[in-house]
This record gives structure tokens, C-alpha cells and sequence, in this order.
């Protein structure tokens, strides 16, 4: 099919080049010119119908791709169904409705990351992004799978396009949305075997998006043999969580867990407690399923309440153990892993006045959370990082200690696929000159979206080779398990006597067993709070 122009306007609409262009790299020069001359991608056969995309900078790029029916009506709180299948040639231009949600409050997961489509429960869609179609090529596939808790985000935000990293990596990009909160964890297990899934539906909508890639990935230049699954934060925790079900084997075979490392999911007993106090404001029983599938939407959202915990839930064959507690799943035991976070994960949520805090505040903020042992600590910390701010070294010691190190030890101990463990040290220079390490600070270098989240990351010449760095070991790491090459130093695998953890900053460092003596002093103690 000969390529036809498409307008500057309809490209610039829903698409990555509706941003501004600033300290670009040379890709991102030729991307701004490439949206005044993209034409649209060639036409590509899936299960459900004809699909066409655009096709700028190199990239062919679909959006909006149904691979599940509207979850409205009768299908709401259901396990998803097929997409029904379409006539023609469907024009895929757009980013798809995401799901229903409240809007997260500003500086929220996905906030930050710029973009969120118009909400709808017809939101069982995806996004392709490929360096070529229709070749019988068998690229890597990366499924992202976005942030923001079980409760709100977007595939289709701009931080998250994967154009970029479908260029610089020739692989494959798919960026999923699928159902949340309410509509994606309300557990109605008691009003029978019928629902007994419900509380996981959001969960099998993820499980459905893989089964749509194993299907229909060949025909975007993709290999349905070779599938990574990677997320930030929540989207870490729904990876953890994939990891633990049955109905997802075979679908994906390595997984990457940035900020999300979960350990164990919600009980049903809890998740029945949410339900009860969700039925009651909706003056209705936890039985009344008919009743709450009619209920409008609006209504709907506004009975979550303030506060109200939506997640997986264990038991049932859908969930049938915790993620990662007592030890690894079996089911999964064969996929490797890359885990990592962030120095100071919980800067990005705190509010302004903890991030300029003076070394008594700190002291008293320590005391009052580890009594007698809060000077003690602080001490330690301060001897070890001795031109951190007050400020830093609280944070610091917030993220101690780390799930992702539980999870790393209790993948490496099955012996049976590796786990590269990671803490990324780069400090952003944005943030009021704190300069810290915070919460989604990867994303922009993982995506090759840097350039364009300038609020986040800044500018500056250092941001292209960490981009290539950290992008570059994802995709080598989707193309073979491994996450080493040419441009980093050598990476070992995690193990329970090294522990060896790649330290990720403007220069990479593998350091074995990194802050052994905080590590040991904050073990017997109480998890430190956030806030």
C-alpha cells in the first residue's frame, strides 16, 4: 500500500510531537521534522480487523488498538472478553479512553508524566510502536505497564510513548491501558462463583493485552516468543504480581520491576471490607452485582471514597498465592529479572517543606520514629554521605529497607533465572536545586523520553548518555536476559553472598553488598515512614 500524508494537525493531536522540542537530541530533531511529513504506516492484519497507524522518524505507530470489549453494562467487574471484530481498514491515530479514575492529585504518578485521555470503560486498548511491519522480522517485545497504584495512569502519557525506545533499541513497544480501582478491583467474591474473580480484573485485562501480543505481535515485527514485561511503581507491583499467576505463563518471559517490587497483595477479607463500605454509600448490598453494573459512572467513582485501598486479591485460581511472600513463585520461576529503585523513592511525594528540612528537624523527625536509635542512625548515615543535605540523608534512610532486595534474594535463591539487581544515584537538578534521586526519576532515560520532560530531568549534555545507558540495558536485557553491553561496565547477577547492585548515575558502578553497615544497623528496627 503506497504511503499517504497525513496532517501536520491530526499527527501533533494525539501524538508525541505535540510537545516542545527542547535540548533535543539528534532523533528528536529529525522526530519535530518528521511530524510536518508523516505518512500513514502500512496496513496490518490482526485477529480483529485491519489496522492503520503512522509512520515518523522511522517508527510505525498504532494507537488505540481494542484488545478487549467495552467493560460497561453486564461486563463491568467481569473477566475481560474479545474485542469485537471490525470491517475495514481501522484507522489507529488516536490513544484509546483510559480507564475510569479520579484525577490524581498534581505531582501523582502519571501527573508528572504529562497526558491523560478522555476516560471510558471501553478502555481495553493498546499502543504499537515498531521499526518495521509486515517483514517477518522477530524483534524483542516490551509491554509497558504504567504507574500509578491500582488507582489511576495512562499508557498513552507521554513519558511513557515508546517511540524513542522502539528507534534507539529496535524493539517493539506496546503501552497498555486496562481497568482500575473500582472498576478493576472491587471484590465481590461473596456473591458468588460468577465473580469470584472480580477482584482481579484489572489484573486478567493485563493477562488478555499479553494474549493479544501473543497473537497478533508477529505482523508489527515482533517476536511472540520473546515478550518483556516492564513497569514503574504500581506498574512494578502489577509486574510482581504477573509473575504470581498461572493464567499469565508462557505469555511473557522476562520481567523488569522499577519501584514496584511487591511483596504480598491484598487479603480477601480486606478487599471484602472496601466492598462493604463501597455498598453502603451506594445504599445497596455487596450481593447486588446486577445493581452495581447499572450504576452510573460518575456515582460509581465518587463511592471509592477518600483513602479506600482497590488492588489485587489473593485466593482463587486467578491469584492464588502472594506475589513474592514467603519466597518466589514457582510459576514463574524461569523468567528472569532486572528490580531496582531509586536513592530517595519518597522525595517525590513529599510535600515541600520535608525536602528542605535542617539536621535538627531531621534529628527530631528520626526520634520520634526510632526512639532511642534515631540519633544513632542519623549518625551513621551522616559519616557514610558526608555532603548529603539533612534533608537527603532522611529520605535516604526512608527507602531502607528495600523490597526490591527482599525480591532479588528470594528470586536468586530458586537457582533457576537470574535477577540484576539496580539503585539508580543520579540526582535531578529540577526540584528546587535539591537535586535528588526521587520516585519515577528512571522513566525518561528507560523510554528515551528525556528530551521531553524537561521538568523532570532538566537539560544538559549528561542526559543523553545516561538515556543510552539505562534504555540500552533494558533492551539488551528484552533481546537476551541479560542486561550488559558495550556501554556500561560488566553487570553480575544478584546473589545472596555478593549482592551485587549496579549503582546507576552519570557513571555506573557495580558495588557488592552497598551500605552493608545501614543495612545491618535498620534491620531489627520499625520501617521508617515516608512523611
Amino acid at each position: 500500500m503506497a504511503a499517504r500524508h497525513v496532517s501536520r494537525r491530526a499527527i501533533l493531536k494525539t501524538s508525541l510531537f505535540g510537545t516542545a522540542f527542547a535540548a533535543l537530541p539528534s532523533f528528536a530533531t529529525r522526530t519535530a521534522d518528521a511530524a510536518e511529513s508523516s505518512s500513514m504506516s502500512a496496513v496490518v492484519d490482526t485477529a480483529g480487523g485491519r489496522v492503520r497507524g503512522v509512520v515518523a522518524n522511522g517508527v510505525h505507530i498504532y494507537r488505540g488498538i481494542p484488545y478487549g470489549a467495552s467493560t460497561a453494562g453486564a461486563n463491568r467487574f467481569m473477566p475481560p472478553r474479545k474485542a469485537e471484530p471490525w470491517t475495514g481498514v481501522r484507522d489507529a491515530f488516536q490513544n484509546g479512553h483510559s480507564s475510569p479514575q479520579v484525577a490524581p492529585a498534581p505531582g501523582a504518578i502519571g501527573a508528572g508524566l504529562r497526558g491523560y485521555a478522555a476516560q471510558g470503560e471501553d478502555c481495553l486498548v493498546l499502543n504499537v510502536f515498531s521499526t518495521g511491519v509486515n517483514d517477518n522480522r522477530k524483534r524483542p517485545v516490551m509491554m509497558w505497564i504504567h504507574g500509578g497504584g491500582y488507582t489511576y495512569g495512562s499508557g498513552g502519557s507521554l513519558g511513557y510513548d515508546g517511540a524513542n525506545l522502539s528507534r534507539t533499541g529496535d524493539v517493539v513497544v506496546v503501552c497498555i491501558n486496562h481497568r482500575l480501582a473500582i472498576n478493576g478491583h472491587l471484590y465481590l467474591g461473596g456473591a458468588g462463583a460468577d465473580f469470584a474473580d472480580s477482584g482481579n480484573v484489572g489484573m486478567l485485562d493485563i493477562v488478555a493485552s499479553l494474549q493479544w501480543v501473543r497473537d497478533n505481535i508477529a505482523q508489527f515485527g515482533g517476536d511472540p516468543g520473546n515478550v518483556t514485561i516492564f513497569g514503574q511503581s504500581g506498574g512494578g507491583g502489577k509486574v510482581s504480581t504477573l509473575l504470581a499467576m498461572p493464567s499469565a505463563k508462557g505469555l511473557f518471559h522476562k520481567a523488569i520491576v522499577e519501584s514496584g517490587s511487591t511483596l504480598k497483595q491484598m487479603t480477601r477479607d480486606d478487599a471484602q471490607k472496601t466492598t462493604d463500605q463501597v455498598a453502603s454509600r451506594l445504599g445497596l448490598k455487596p450481593t447486588q452485582v446486577a445493581e452495581l453494573q447499572q450504576v452510573p459512572l460518575a456515582k460509581l467513582l465518587a463511592a471509592m471514597g477518600t483513602g479506600t485501598r482497590f488492588g489485587p486479591v489473593v485466593g482463587g485460581h486467578s491469584l492464588p498465592r502472594d506475589p513474592f511472600d514467603p519466597d518466589a513463585p514457582e510459576v514463574s520461576a524461569d523468567v528472569p529479572m532486572i528490580i531496582g529503585t531509586t536513592e530517595t523513592e519518597g522525595s517525590y511525594f513529599a510535600p515541600p517543606e520535608l525536602l528542605s528540612l535542617d539536621e535538627a528537624a531531621v534529628r527530631a523527625r528520626l526520634k520520634e520514629r526510632l526512639a532511642a536509635d534515631g540519633d544513632r542512625i542519623y549518625d551513621l548515615f551522616k559519616k557514610n554521605r558526608p555532603k548529603a543535605t539533612p534533608s537527603e540523608i532522611y529520605f535516604t534512610i526512608s527507602a531502607f529497607p528495600s523490597n526490591a532486595h527482599i525480591q532479588s534474594e528470594r528470586k536468586a535463591a530458586q537457582r533457576r533465572a537470574p535477577a540484576y539487581l539496580y539503585q539508580i544515584r543520579w540526582r535531578t537538578p529540577v526540584e528546587g536545586g535539591r537535586r535528588l534521586s526521587p520516585h519515577c526519576i528512571e522513566i525518561p532515560f528507560a523510554m528515551q523520553n528525556h528530551w521531553q520532560l524537561p521538568e523532570m530531568v532538566g537539560t544538559g549534555p549528561e542526559l543523553q548518555p545516561l538515556a543510552d545507558k539505562v534504555s540500552g540495558a533494558w533492551a539488551a536485557f528484552a533481546r537476551t536476559g541479560n542486561p550488559n553491553h558495550s556501554g556500561i561496565p560488566k553487570w553480575p547477577a544478584y546473589t545472596a553472598t555478593e549482592r551485587s547492585t549496579m549503582h546507576m548515575n552519570n557513571e555506573w558502578k557495580v558495588t557488592n553488598d552497598p551500605d552493608r553497615e545501614e543495612r545491618l544497623a535498620l534491620m531489627p528496627l520499625p520501617r521508617l515512614p515516608m512523611f
